[in-house]
């Protein structure tokens, strides 16, 4: 028996994590999750990497989110774009001056994973709709929340509906296979300001309110393969 839950709406992928990403119109997807994803990050002497909020493995490092990173030329090291959308020549040292600090460096994946959580996060455009429903006079989209897919649900579809997933098995598109384990655990990060969406501390207080702070469903790659706008997502 199959279900057909949605269909992918935009695919986000985030070369040097913690920064803005690209959106995709296909991507290769892997035991790792996207091809690419988050496989560079901003670390500094210690060995923490930038992110929004202080943990024993992040350092927090404001800023970080009015940049974009992306690839020009398939998977080798990524483009940082400044706030202005230009790539700048050499991100290590932009990211000296524009963090004020002289410890940062871009670095590639090594032993220790950049990937907070699980490989594969997803969002549906139901549960999307209920935060801008719930903080109506807060500009919201799916940024805010850095999904690696955004799926279209058919009308009517409920809220959070991903919790429905959980322990599940899907099928997107033709080939890859993912298993739905657990939700994401939202932190001030999605309050945070980003290109044209302003700061607001109503967004986390309405998903902690109504979800106890969790959104999305993430999930681990079971079959790897292509992933395209448009492709459905089938629970099996």
């Amino acid at each position: 028996m199959t279900d057909v839950v949605g269909v992918i709406e935009r695919i986000w992928r985030y070369p040097v994590k913690s920064t803005g990403g690209e959106s995709l119109q296909r991507v290769d997807v892997d035991a790792r999750g996207l091809l690419g994803d988050r496989l560079f990050a901003v670390r500094d002497a210690g060995g923490k990497f930038g992110s929004g909020k202080n943990t024993r493995r992040f350092r927090r490092m404001p800023g970080l989110l009015h940049l974009r990173s992306r690839y020009a030329d398939g998977i080798d090291r990524p483009e940082l774009l400044d706030p202005r959308g230009t790539a700048v020549p050499d991100p290590s040292a932009y990211l000296r001056g524009y963090l004020g600090r002289d410890d940062v460096a871009v670095v590639r994946e090594g032993a220790t994973s950049h990937v907070d959580q699980l490989p594969v996060s997803v969002l549906t455009t139901a549960t999307l709709d209920w935060v801008r429903s719930a903080v109506p006079t807060v500009p919201v989209d799916e940024r805010r929340f850095r999904p690696n897919l955004l799926v279209r649900t058919p009308p009517g579809t409920r809220p959070f509906v991903e919790d429905e997933w959980f322990g599940s098995t899907a099928r997107i598109g033709e080939s890859v296979h993912v298993e739905f384990v657990r939700s994401s655990e939202r932190c001030v990060m999605v309050n945070e300001a980003q290109g044209d969406l302003p700061h607001s501390p109503l967004v986390l207080r309405a998903i902690a309110g109504a979800h106890g702070t969790r959104l999305d469903a993430l999930a681990t790659v079971a079959a790897p393969g292509l992933v395209r706008v448009g492709d459905g997502i089938v629970l099996l």
